[in-house]
């Protein structure tokens, strides 16, 4: 296999982030004092701190690596607006966006539910309660991974999850931002102004017709960062603010879907319509052709950092996070969608019920974001971050479970 085969092989089956995550408990495993010392080790100097936080290992991957994970996921939310893409027209889109309030309603009914059978007479039910938004999000990578082994290229449910999975990661960063400030550096909204600043300056470079993405993300992303870590909100939405300004297609190209050629309809037409670039010259598309190596082997990075949970963490608040993810995600995207349906909104042509009940198990995967949220909900000094990660890890079952329902009810697409 040649190198480029090799290296695509790795992005398909997200095995940069399923070996960083083993990685992550093995060594935590066998010496958690030096997974902790490796993960917060000080990269440029103990004294080195960019404004006021330090620069550790976990710094860099958390605080800056993800913001292009998350611009990626930014992209596919803008690509998915444009004709051709799940949310055009507007009405296509509302029963997965349902389904997506659902998505995060269900799971976060179903913590507060447990966490209230558990601990409601304890004096650390207050605690325990502040991790309800840990199960709101779903692991893209390994949804859209999943997604295909269940029902096959191609299928419909396949776009159907994956925006539920844009979508309901987008509410977890949202739910970052807003519930889960640092209490070490006190929000101070006034700085959001250096994030708008960011966004002004994309909106000129569209309007000035700026072919490459970097500028963007140069100039527009580092002053959104800039406005959201001295606000106290979580840098890794900077890009989410900026991306959308980016020139794209004048279609959606599909998710995660590689396009190396301009068809005869998507040649330049008008020079100074801002829409004019072709699937592979547009910047909003080379961003993500740009990046998404890097982001998906950087994923290792990202796992091995979160992941590295003691075994011996595992408590009644792993099992909450837990049925949660694979409980209520399920309930909550069956319920809100199967309600669309009633209302006159249709599932997308080619899925039902089965295949409906079936994404909202894989939806249950909540691994990447349910890491990084448990890490913001619970502080490193709190006891129950370990358990809240385990969940998050353990809910990698979900795939099984999803593949094993598949095949019961038969769900594959044909020659697939």
């Amino acid at each position: 296999m040649s190198s480029k085969g090799i290296t695509n092989f790795l992005q398909e089956f997200s095995l940069p982030l399923i070996v960083g995550v083993i990685a992550g408990l093995v060594v935590a495993n066998i010496d958690e004092h030096m997974y902790h010392q490796l993960v917060e080790f000080p990269v440029l100097g103990a004294n080195t701190a960019i404004l006021g936080h330090a620069v550790t290992a976990h710094f860099l991957i958390n605080d800056i690596f993800m913001v292009l994970f998350f611009g990626v996921a930014a992209k596919e939310i803008t690509e998915a607006c444009l004709p051709g893409g799940d949310l055009n027209p507007p009405s296509k889109a509302i029963n997965p966006l349902l389904g997506t309030i659902g998505g995060v309603v269900g799971p976060v009914g179903v913590y507060l539910l447990l966490a209230y059978l558990f601990f409601g007479s304890s004096p650390d039910y207050a605690a325990v309660r502040n991790g309800w938004g840990i199960p709101t999000a779903t692991d893209i990578a390994l949804a859209w991974l999943v997604a295909r082994m269940v029902f096959g290229n191609g299928h419909p449910a396949v776009n159907f999850l994956l925006l539920l999975a844009v979508a309901d990661d987008a509410i977890g960063l949202g739910i970052i931002a807003v519930f889960y400030p640092d209490p070490d550096h006190p929000a101070q909204p006034i700085y959001l102004l250096v994030t708008a600043a960011g966004m002004v300056s994309a909106y000129i470079m569209r309007r000035m017709h700026v072919s490459s993405w970097f500028p963007y993300v140069a100039v527009g992303g580092t002053l959104s960062w800039v406005g959201l870590i001295s606000s106290a909100l979580h840098p890794a939405l900077a890009l989410v603010a900026i991306v959308p300004f980016m020139p794209g297609p004048k279609r959606d190209t599909g998710l995660f879907r590689e396009s190396d050629h301009v068809t005869e309809t998507e040649k330049i037409e008008d020079p100074t319509d801002v829409s004019h670039f072709g699937d592979a010259h547009s910047p909003l598309h080379n961003f993500e052709h740009d990046v998404k190596l890097t982001v998906d082997l950087g994923l290792f990075f990202f796992a091995f950092a979160n992941a590295g949970v003691a075994f011996s963490s595992v408590n009644a608040v792993t099992w909450i996070v837990l049925g949660s993810l694979l409980v209520g995600k399920t309930i909550g995207i069956a319920v809100f969608s199967g309600l669309g349906v009633m209302m006159g909104f249709p599932l997308p042509t080619g899925m039902n019920y089965k295949h409906l009940i079936t994404a909202g198990i894989v939806a249950g995967l909540g691994l990447t974001v349910a890491l990084f949220v448990a890490g913001e909900a619970f502080p490193g000094d709190s006891p129950y971050q370990g358990p809240a990660k385990m969940g998050a890890v353990l809910s990698a079952g979900a795939a099984l479970i999803a593949i094993a329902v598949g095949r019961m009810w038969n769900l594959k697409a044909p020659g697939s």
